[in-house]
């Protein structure tokens, strides 16, 4: 089926029913992964990201194989930090625009050189403004763009930076306090574009309680991704997916 994920995504923002992507770091693929994977395997998790800001491994097609192997039934999305993280055995590519920062590189320049391997594949591309928050410390992701992230105080910039983008064409918006970040995005900034844009919205970064990641949910975010807390303990993905689970039997 032509345009799967996307289709997905749009289910969830339409319905409300919110839900869930792990994010994996390819970097940090070790042996555990084959077990956490089975942990998982009867969750309702939407869609696996694989990517991060720095790759010391040109491992993501190995990766994609594995994941394929363990739980072949989740969608398998790219989330690229450069043109270098791309394979064409993923199901699609979230192409990411770093709206929030001003360095072209990130805006536009890494697309151009990504954009010939993209169309021979059969990725489905779901063009995304990505706006970094500031997280409350200097994470990988901040070093990496080499720009200044959205004050965690500001809403109305925020919704700013956001209706620029949505304006642009983008249709997918990605708010990211970074890898490993103290404080995730402020709730309030959440709720402040979820009242103004009429777009799926991905939130991110600092999320390593059920708590915070509910904040972000009733807060209006349609997809939380979850990266280092899963890392650290598989436990959150499932504390997470019986929350939703308990949300859907609660509206049924």
């Amino acid at each position: 089926m032509k345009d799967k994920i996307a289709a997905g995504i749009q289910s969830i923002y339409k319905s409300g029913r919110k839900g869930l992507a792990w994010l994996i770091d390819p970097d940090d693929w070790d042996d555990a992964l084959p077990a956490k994977l089975k942990e998982i395997k009867d969750l309702k998790i939407d869609f696996i990201f694989v990517g991060g800001s720095l790759i010391h491994q040109n491992n993501i097609s190995g990766l994609i194989e594995m994941l394929r192997e363990n739980v072949p039934l989740i969608p398998i999305v790219i989330f690229p930090g450069n043109a270098l993280q791309f394979s064409a055995q993923a199901d699609a590519i979230l192409f990411l625009s770093l709206i929030s920062g001003r360095n072209p590189d990130l805006l536009i320049g890494q697309h151009v050189a990504v954009a010939p391997l993209i169309e021979k594949s059969d990725l489905e591309v779901l063009p995304t403004g990505y706006m970094l928050i500031d997280g409350g410390k200097k994470t990988s992701v901040h070093y990496m763009s080499q720009t200044i992230p959205l004050p965690n105080h500001n809403p109305e910039l925020s919704v700013a930076t956001a209706l620029a983008g949505y304006y642009l064409g983008l249709k997918y918006f990605y708010l990211d306090a970074g890898s490993g970040a103290t404080a995730p995005v402020n709730p309030k900034i959440i709720k402040a574009i979820k009242k103004r844009l009429k777009a799926p919205l991905f939130v991110g970064g600092g999320l390593n309680t059920l708590e915070k990641a509910q904040q972000a949910y009733l807060a209006g975010a349609d997809i939380v991704v979850i990266g280092n807390g899963a890392e650290k303990s598989i436990c959150l993905l499932k504390e997470i997916s019986g929350f939703l689970e308990s949300m859907r039997i609660w509206d049924n």
